[in-house]
């Protein structure tokens, strides 16, 4: 299939004046030339396409059964393309303007207990040898820290001074930020590193995780591949468990520990607090004991 050069164009800008990831502008293409052949099979270039071709698209998409999130995944990218062609002089006006968003619920995200994290790296640590080393280490660091799954297995050796309480994360955007490190983590990592070397790919890699693959260190694959097997052992239903529950599970804990928001978005690389403030669903029962304990009316009744 031909690529049209207006879609070509919008993800140049969207790299280099935007930072968007790869994996970022990979959904964008997916989307944008999804949306231009369905354009194309109504007789309309995809710089062309009025409202109702674009009603007509998302309404497909609800037909086919695409759920109302993906849905507005792809009216985004919508969005922000016509958008780039009205700034270019390619179009006079943005048909997308008009089109509402489809309406999407809340999900709340997928928690582990602490417990269950703790059955976690005690099923990691009974793995043993040289790979249970390195599930140690990924664990300590994605649970001790919230790092995007991308971000864990992409780590350069050089984030990590030796001892050092805090880790340099590049994230979302190229933007930097530094995350500290528990105890747990520091010991873990220093304890793979000690055996690091003995991995056949490991000579003259700059990754702490290095493998064979293209891209030079662990898969986001792999590591959830490995998080299902060790979720067996543990006794947990690996439907349950991926790289982004152990996220959740960092944010969620911390909330409900008492950690404030700000802190939490900082350390998760969250642009918008209100990304973060989904996480505060778990500590309603905190703060019911809160007020229960500390309220001056709650105190009178007593």
């Amino acid at each position: 299939m031909s690529r049209d050069r207006h879609i070509e164009s919008f993800l140049e800008m969207m790299a280099a004046e935007r930072g968007a990831a790869a994996n970022t502008l990979s959904a964008y293409r997916r989307d944008l030339e999804d949306f231009a052949a369905h354009a194309g099979a109504r007789g309309r270039g995809v710089t062309a396409a009025s409202s109702g071709d674009l009603r007509a698209y998302l309404a497909a998409l609800d037909v086919s059964g695409m759920s109302a999130r993906t849905q507005a995944r792809r009216l985004s990218a919508l969005r922000q393309f016509h958008r780039f062609l009205l700034d270019e002089g390619v179009r006079r006006d943005d048909p997308t303007a008009i089109l509402d968003s489809p309406k999407l619920g809340r999900p709340l995200p997928k928690v582990l207990s602490e417990k269950e994290v703790g059955g976690l790296i005690d099923a990691a640590r009974e793995r043993g040898g040289l790979d249970g080393t390195r599930l140690i280490a990924l664990l300590e660091l994605i649970y001790g820290t919230g790092l995007r799954v991308s971000e864990l297995v992409g780590l350069p050796v050089s984030a990590l001074r030796r001892d050092a309480p805090v880790l340099l994360v590049r994230g979302k955007g190229d933007k930097e930020r530094l995350v500290p490190l528990t105890k747990a983590a520091i010991e873990a990592v220093a304890a793979y590193r000690a055996e690091r070397d003995r991995l056949p790919t490991a000579k003259g890699s700059p990754w702490l995780f290095p493998s064979r693959g293209s891209s030079g260190h662990l898969t986001r694959q792999r590591f959830a591949q490995s998080l299902k097997e060790i979720a067996v052992a543990a006794g947990i239903d690996p439907r349950r468990l991926s790289p982004h529950v152990l996220r959740h599970a960092f944010a969620t804990h911390l909330i409900d520990r008492g950690a404030d928001l700000r802190s939490v978005q900082q350390m998760l690389g969250h642009a918008d607090i209100a990304t973060t403030q989904i996480y505060t669903h778990v500590a309603q029962d905190r703060l019911g004991r809160l007020v229960s304990e500390r309220h001056p009316l709650s105190r009178r009744r007593r």
